[in-house]
């Protein structure tokens, strides 16, 4: 099947083609008819499926006639993060190459001003977070009761990051007779009892089930010390054909430690996350786009919805305490039929039990890198499973000198990173922890900083001959 044959025009079949796409993906071939005939949708597939296309496609053939008035959009499109929304409008810039459709995106860390005179001339589509468009609507700058298209994206996270109670209040300040798509990464009870509030009896998509992993995503587990993580992680970077990845951690403040630790490392590397500013976030995800820099090292809450073309690897250098979380990270990779490779660090006994809350989610096992133990053993064998290296020979003479800086792990708490992302609302759940010692852990190697005789209590018996 092509996309005319999904009742597309000329024209955007054209677009589509002129991008290199010949064939709609399961949620593309399932959604786009319906929303074509005005239907609610309730749609679901997992990351890297192409839900953006499923939805802007149509948007942009129902928009094509008509024409928007000043402050007034005639179309809506909610996402939780700044970069999950400036996707949204990439995409649209692309699809509507032949079409003659307006569009104002609302996110923070932008000139109002540069926003309220896109408003001002009309827009057929209006993209935004929710805070940053309430922030609008409480100066009077925009107005939404022309709108006749809502999409809500990635509700899942939307809940998540408790932005529930605004885009409650956005909804209610839309007319009531609309269609509205629902879109979410998966479709849990919670999911579908907030649907209720927003759609009317929609066409229920699922393409995938529910927290599915791609089959194009070849998945790795590595255990190691929580003191060897970086040595573990530098393994596999250098063992593994990197073109470019995404290395995920729990915490904002670690993400700034990594960065200083691999570039010690002679690594490029670039950070995102919610404490930067907007022009920051931009810049160092342009670098990321433009293969100037092959690493980028983020939070989960910043790198949801990014599509980064051709991703090689995806490395967790955290396990995230959200099994969902995992099925959107490593999705980051092999997608639109490409494959990817995904490792995840594990380190210590809150590891272990996240793994195993993963690996029920996904319902399998995750391989092992050569010469690690699988969880079940190492929960008894701990010595086993923990100080073990990734396959390839670790570069001793790699071996960070960064002292304290580089080594302790930081309690911090992770809740204000949502806020800061989304703009407005929603607590996080995630918590810090401190790095504890466990049994088992290998002693340090002999190359490292502050080994000495005297730190064993063991004297090599050529000292007594």
């Amino acid at each position: 099947m092509n996309f005319s044959e999904l009742g597309l025009c000329d024209e955007l079949s054209q677009a589509v083609a002129d991008l290199g796409y010949t064939a709609p993906t399961p949620i593309q071939e399932k959604s786009i008819p319906y929303v074509l005939m005005g239907r609610d949708i309730l749609g679901s597939a997992q990351t890297g499926t192409g839900k953006t296309a499923s939805f802007t496609l149509p948007m942009i053939e129902i928009l094509a006639s008509g024409r928007a008035k000043a402050r007034l959009p005639r179309s809506l499109i909610l996402a939780p993060t700044r970069e999950l929304a400036a996707q949204v409008a990439d995409s649209f810039e692309k699809f509507s190459t032949y079409h003659k459709l307006s569009m104002a995106l609302l996110i923070g860390g932008v000139s109002f001003a540069d926003q309220n005179a896109a408003l001002d001339k009309g827009v057929d589509v209006l993209i935004a977070t929710p805070g940053r468009l309430l922030d609008h609507f409480e100066r009077g700058k925009v107005l939404l009761t022309d709108v006749k298209i809502l999409v809500i994206d990635e509700a899942d996270r939307m809940l998540d990051m408790g932005f529930i109670p605004d885009v409650e209040r956005i909804v209610g300040l839309l007319p009531p007779l609309r269609q509205t798509l629902f879109f979410s990464a998966t479709l849990s009870d919670d999911i579908k009892k907030l649907s209720d509030k927003f759609v009317s009896n929609p066409k229920v998509i699922e393409v995938a089930p529910p927290a599915s992993t791609a089959d194009t995503v070849a998945q790795h587990l590595t255990w190691t010390s929580p003191k060897g993580k970086r040595e573990a992680l530098r393994s596999l970077l250098n063992s593994e054909d990197v073109k470019n990845a995404v290395i995920f951690c729990n915490r904002k403040r670690d993400i700034s430690t990594l960065v200083t630790s691999l570039k010690r490392h002679n690594f490029s590397a670039v950070a995102l996350h919610g404490d930067m500013t907007q022009s920051a976030r931009l810049e160092a995800l342009q670098k990321f786009k433009d293969g100037e820099v092959p690493l980028m090292i983020a939070s989960d809450v910043a790198a949801r919805g990014l599509d980064i073309a051709g991703l090689s690897h995806v490395f967790n250098f955290d396990v995230p305490g959200n099994a969902e979380d995992y099925v959107h990270r490593i999705g980051r990779t092999g997608r639109a039929g490409k494959s990817g490779r995904a490792f995840t660090i594990a380190a210590g006994d809150d590891d272990r039990k996240y793994v195993a809350s993963i690996e029920k989610l996904i319902g399998k096992s995750i391989p092992l890198v050569d010469g690690d133990t699988p969880v079940a053993e190492a929960k008894d064998a701990p010595a086993k499973s923990k100080g073990k290296a990734a396959k390839a020979k670790v570069d001793k003479s790699g071996a960070d000198k960064s002292g304290a800086d580089d080594e302790k792990t930081t309690t911090a708490a992770n809740s204000n990173e949502k806020k800061a992302d989304g703009e407005r609302g929603g607590r996080g759940r995630g918590r810090g922890r401190k790095a504890e010692a466990h049994p088992g852990e290998l002693p340090p190697p002999p190359d490292c900083k502050g080994d000495t005789l005297h730190d064993t209590g063991h004297v090599p018996a050529f000292l007594l001959r």
